[in-house]
């Protein structure tokens, strides 16, 4: 994935002292500069249940996709018993899609759904998926915005990393949506479909992709409410069970 750089507009003003001379304009504005964060990352213990999870990690699963001669693994988030959110990317070309709990049970999934608009996939399970549920802002995060990352990088243990929000960017995959926003919490792949929190605990984008520089890229949380209330921007993505190779 090629580099992207966020700039920021500079703003200089210019006061006149009676008949002096205009003083020199500002020197160029750098092409290569990312905004500093302007909140420091804290790291998010509060709501643990008795097994010693939190809610954003009881609500969050592994995602693994096993396809003719491959296996992909990504992350996902629960929005109700039977109803997941993850990355597009993650069950494309699917034979077998398969949800590991936070305790460790295997949930099959039973169809799947994707947008081009932006790289989000919807899951229906066959079992209740249990734990707890997303909650889902109403708005996006601001640049300077403290998040929480919580998910399963390279398919392994549950995981959960801070950062902050640097603001909108273009979509580095040039994909069908305007606007992401880039972030400073480190993800790598398995991470993808990550549910990404605010202070609150709500829901305010999906983690999608990331660059060489370790910023990573997320869908805000406005774009899938709006595929959420626009089941037609939605098409099945076919599953079948039954041609999925041993695993």
């Amino acid at each position: 994935m090629r580099r992207r750089v966020i700039t920021a507009a500079v703003a200089a003003a210019v006061a006149l002292a009676g008949c002096a001379t205009v003083p020199a304009g500002p020197a160029p504005m750098p092409s290569d500069w990312v905004p500093t964060p302007t909140a420091t990352p804290v790291a998010q213990t509060v709501g643990l249940s008795p097994d010693g999870f939190t809610a954003a990690q009881r609500m969050t699963v592994r995602v693994r996709n096993v396809g003719c001669g491959f296996v992909k693994t990504g992350t996902g988030f629960a929005l109700d018993a039977f109803t997941l959110v993850t990355n597009r990317h993650v069950i494309n070309d699917s034979a077998d899609i398969q949800i590991s709990t936070h305790d460790g049970r295997v949930i099959e999934a039973t169809a799947a759904t994707t947008t081009t608009v932006a790289d989000i996939a919807i899951i229906k399970t066959t079992e209740p998926l249990g734990g707890a549920y997303a909650i889902r802002s109403q708005e996006d995060p601001l640049e300077g915005d403290v998040i929480t990352v919580v998910g399963y990088p390279g398919g392994g243990r549950l995981t959960t990393v801070s950062g902050v929000v640097l603001g909108p960017t273009k979509d580095p995959l040039e994909s069908a949506v305007d606007q992401v926003l880039a972030t400073t919490a480190i993800v790598e792949p398995g991470s993808s479909g990550s549910p990404v929190l605010n202070d609150a605990g709500e829901v305010v984008g999906v983690v999608y992709a990331k660059n060489d520089v370790n910023q990573s890229f997320i869908v805000p949380v406005s774009m899938l409410n709006t595929l959420l209330a626009q089941p037609s921007l939605l098409v099945p993505e076919p599953i079948d069970c039954a041609a999925a190779p041993s695993a």
